[in-house]
């Protein structure tokens, strides 16, 4: 298991790997699991999708993918995290929805 820390801390979120293309609409960000069999690397991805979903204009479409070469399943990844209706799916799951809020909290308990 992995302690409580930030995407950042864990090195998964990289300014290096985002792409912000205003004039185009667009938003890309490639992410980097914490172990190449990571079993949140969907849960990763949805908890970025959502935050960028909530935090920036509808005009922008949003691409999140596992960085090339970094989890073993990063086709299979990619195409959940970037299908509108497997995403509009799972965060009709409340369930997924808690944990992806509690995810996105701003506060860490220390």
């Amino acid at each position: 298991p992995v302690p409580q820390l930030t995407l950042e801390q864990l090195n998964v979120a990289q300014l290096e790997h985002i792409t912000v293309d205003d004039a185009a609409n667009s938003v890309s960000i490639a992410f980097t699991p914490t172990i190449p069999h990571c079993s949140m690397a969907t849960l990763i991805g949805l908890c970025i999708r959502v935050r960028l979903l909530r935090a920036l204009p509808d005009r922008f479409k949003v691409d999140i993918r596992v960085r090339e070469g970094t989890h073993q399943s990063e086709n299979a990844v990619n195409k959940q995290l970037n299908d509108k209706e497997r995403v509009a799916a799972a965060l009709e799951n409340n369930s997924l929805l808690d944990v992806v809020n509690q995810c996105l909290s701003t506060t860490v308990d220390k």
